[in-house]
């Protein structure tokens, strides 16, 4: 399931307009007209937009009354932060192989 969502992420943060909705989240929350108003696109295409970043843990919304407000979710983060580090960890481990491996005198001489 993990790899579900680093999938979900990934894919989610694929996306430049997507993108530009997280970093503007990154600032503080905004209602859902407050972040169409910059993109240029519409209110339904970024409802959909939020709704893919939702999904992948990145964001969340609240409706009170009739606004919508939407902020940044840790979780998605997370996951990527998680995914990263095992992948760090085990490029860290070969690469120290290789540095022992080249590190042993040539056995030809």
């Amino acid at each position: 399931m993990p790899e579900l969502d680093v999938a979900r992420v990934f894919h989610a943060l694929g996306d430049p307009t997507r993108r530009a909705i997280v970093e503007r989240l990154s600032e503080r929350p905004y209602s859902v007209s407050g972040l169409a108003a910059p993109l240029e696109i519409t209110l339904t295409a970024v409802i959909q937009h939020l709704q893919v970043l939702e999904e992948s843990g990145l964001v969340r919304t609240q409706k009170v009354g009739r606004v919508r407000t939407c902020s940044l979710a840790p979780h998605g983060l997370s996951v990527l932060e998680r995914w990263i580090a095992e992948r760090r960890s085990l490029w860290d481990h070969r690469l120290d192989q290789l540095g022992d491996l080249l590190a042993e005198p040539d056995e030809a001489d």
